[in-house]
């Protein structure tokens, strides 16, 4: 599976952005995440997706600002992001896998080349 992640820019604190992963054929039933990675530090968990839709998770640290969906063709994933903080700052992946640490790198086998995120305050 080829993952192409896009969305990214630059807002203002407060602001909105909405990130897109397109998976090529498709997500098939792997499940799916956004992780972001800020410079100097290690790629951390955002948010996961069961392939069936049933089963979601948020960091702590988005949870209430940042929502996750995917689409029924299995074909694409959104993270949509509201009230932005400095802090979320980072470059941001999508990723796919079986889901069986879906809030850990080492669950995903595949992963999009990653959007940039800046929020400025």
């Amino acid at each position: 599976v080829q993952l192409q992640a896009s969305g990214g820019g630059v807002v203002q604190a407060g602001g909105s952005l909405r990130l897109s992963c397109a998976a090529s054929p498709t997500f098939r039933n792997y499940d799916m995440g956004w992780f972001r990675q800020a410079p100097g530090k290690d790629r951390e968990f955002v948010a996961s997706i069961s392939w069936s839709g049933s089963t979601i998770k948020y960091a702590n640290s988005v949870k209430g600002r940042f929502t996750i969906s995917k689409d029924s063709a299995k074909t694409a994933m959104s993270l949509q992001m509201n009230n932005l903080k400095p802090e979320d700052t980072a470059v941001y992946y999508c990723a796919a896998g079986d889901g069986l640490e879906s809030d850990s790198t080492a669950g995903y086998e595949f992963w999009g080349q990653g959007t940039q995120v800046t929020v400025s305050s």
